[in-house]
């Protein structure tokens, strides 16, 4: 299946400004995460998101035609938070090991930032139609090449093994980050988002890391 490069431009405005389109979603979309995960998806309307975002239900139809336009455009905002934040965390980083720690930092201050849409999308991406969950899955993909990349620079400069199964690794850093969002209940009241990163890596880094990468992270490893 061929995916729309841009999935956003799937959703259909009768507004033509991309700038405004974007500001006026914006309004109504963190209205109704929080909506979606209090109520749920399929309960919460659009009157409410509405009421909540403070705006009238014909300004969010001039920007969406329907409620799975806006779980559609919720889901999509930590995809694309992901694409913009890790790259900025990466600019002016040169070290492989440096560089792949910033990245699972910024991945999870997303998560963070966007706890409740991270929940939302494990709730509720079944709730899309089929095209719009590949597009999600695309997306995903998209993000985790960004891990997957700062793994094998850290192969080729001799501080992960060569055996690591980048894959997997990635994934495991990845449900690691959505931890953070999935278990805020637990985690929030014992440690800092960057605490929790660090101690993770501690955890799991161990098996990876190669002799001469002990001692680069050993130079590297915050105090904790």
């Amino acid at each position: 299946m061929d995916l729309p490069t841009n999935p956003q431009g799937t959703v259909k405005s009768k507004v033509d400004a991309p700038e405004l389109v974007a500001k006026r979603r914006s309004q109504f979309i963190n209205a109704a995460i929080d909506l979606f995960g209090q109520h749920g998806y399929h309960v919460t309307t659009i009157r409410e998101i509405a009421q909540a975002a403070k705006v009238s239900i014909g300004l969010i139809y001039q920007y969406v035609e329907d409620k799975e336009d806006i779980l559609f455009l919720a889901l999509l905002t930590v995809l694309d938070t992901y694409a913009q934040e890790i790259p900025k965390a990466l600019e002016g980083l040169e070290d492989p090991l440096e560089r792949f720690r910033a990245a699972v930092h910024a991945y999870c201050h997303v998560n963070d930032s966007n706890a409740n849409a991270t929940v939302l999308a494990y709730r509720e991406t079944k709730s899309l139609r089929k095209e719009r969950r590949v597009a999600i899955q695309q997306k995903e993909l998209d993000s985790n090449a960004l891990i997957a990349a700062c793994i094998q620079d850290c192969i080729d400069a001799g501080i992960f093994e060569k055996t690591i199964d980048i894959e997997l690794m990635t994934y495991q850093l990845v449900m690691f980050s959505h931890a953070w969002a999935l278990k805020s209940w637990r985690f929030r009241g014992m440690m800092s988002v960057d605490t929790y990163v660090d101690r993770g890596l501690d955890l799991m880094l161990g098996p990876v890391l190669t002799v001469r990468g002990r001692r680069v992270y050993q130079r590297q490893r915050p105090a904790l």
